[in-house]
């Protein structure tokens, strides 16, 4: 074990200030301040206000990981830290700490990709990732069905959505029936009581025509917040618990479903299910029993694993340096759209392909507030 890398892991693409420390696959500390608090008055997050909350609690959370671990920060054989996709405001912060730790300890640094990390959590759960692994990744910025041979080098994109993200569907139902932000949480309690099969809500991309992985949520949330308009415009009360049960299970019949097919489509044996949205205990279920009857084996780490974390980067970092991938050099800087072909960053000088989509501050309003 105790050759085993030591990591430290920085996350701050949104609004967790997350630090988690990692010793090969083993999880030693999962430090988290959130900031959703103060978003929840303006019913999303704000980028400035998350960028301002991740310099507060930067240093007390990576004191508090350090404590946590019993691990003095010279131990540390790297930092790894998300260097996109997410908001380059936040993004930046956590950068900029990493780069500060790293040089003042002398230790490799290493950017990496926030999707691909979301992944590479299932090893602190349930050990290293089988090659190739299918993962489905919700969440409040993605929903994607990405296919990896290796995490640390190889993460191919099998489908996206084509609009909304699911999580962001789950808090925009959760505004038009006023339950508050954010929205996943609390519509997952409702629907419990509710029946799944009270309203015929529309399942996007799922013609014969349609693109096979790709997802679409807003004609299922605009049909959604027409009907509950229906419903007040005549007078009615609205049935928000039979409403959150349809609409969930809208949203996870077309995850759960174009993900074993994709897995059939590729002979993968595994779905890993990753992301905020992988806390909902609806599409957790229903991809059990879709895995089960496929002969699929179904990985879903701890819900508190799939919200965004620390340990997930430092998850990622301690295979960057068991498999000896090049550290980023100090020109890294956070980059709010990285590809997720991109699993990490190396230093420009290992760049054979004359890669030209420098990684500035293209810090544009479309991209830091899309």
């Amino acid at each position: 074990m105790a050759d085993e890398p030591l990591v430290l892991g920085i996350e701050t693409s949104c609004d967790e200030t997350g630090v988690g420390i990692v010793r090969g696959t083993t999880l030693l500390a999962d430090a988290i301040a959130s900031s959703v608090d103060t978003h929840a008055r303006f019913g999303g997050v704000v980028p400035e206000i998350a960028s301002r909350a991740h310099l507060e609690a930067m240093v007390p959370t990576i004191e508090r990981a350090l404590a946590e671990a019993g691990v003095s920060a010279r131990d540390l054989d790297g930092i790894a830290v998300t260097a996109g996709p997410g908001l380059a405001g936040a993004l930046l912060v956590g950068v900029s700490a990493a780069k500060a730790y790293a040089y003042a300890l002398d230790k490799p640094l290493y950017g990496v990709n926030h999707l691909a990390s979301h992944i590479c959590v299932d090893q602190l759960e349930h050990g290293p990732l089988p090659e190739p692994t299918m993962a489905l990744l919700v969440s409040g910025g993605h929903s994607s069905l990405l296919l990896a041979p290796d995490i640390t080098a190889d993460v191919r994109p099998m489908g996206a959505t084509i609009d909304d993200a699911a999580g962001e569907a789950f808090d925009k139902i959760a505004r038009v029936l006023d339950l508050g932000f954010p929205g996943g949480p609390v519509i997952d309690r409702l629907a419990r009581e509710g029946d799944p099969r009270a309203i015929a809500f529309p399942r996007g991309l799922s013609g014969a025509k349609d693109p096979a992985y790709d997802f679409s949520f807003s004609g299922l949330k605009t049909a959604v917040a027409r009907w509950i308009e229906a419903k007040r415009a005549a007078g009615e009360e609205v049935p928000v618990r039979d409403v959150a049960a349809s609409f969930q299970e809208a949203v996870v019949d077309v995850l759960t479903r174009k993900a074993v097919r994709a897995c059939k489509d590729e002979g993968v044996d595994h779905l890993m299910i990753g992301g905020g949205v992988a806390a909902n205990s609806r599409l957790r279920a229903l991809a059990e029993e879709r895995c089960e009857r496929a002969g699929i084996r179904l990985r879903v780490p701890r819900p508190k694993l799939c919200t965004d974390n620390g340990a997930m980067v430092a998850a990622l970092g301690a295979e960057m340096v068991a498999r000896n991938r090049p550290a980023s050099d100090w020109e890294l800087s956070a980059d709010s759209s990285l590809p997720v072909t991109e699993s990490h960053v190396p230093g420009s000088h290992h760049h054979g392909h004359g890669h030209d989509h420098d990684h500035v501050h293209e810090i544009s309003k479309e991209n830091l507030y899309s």
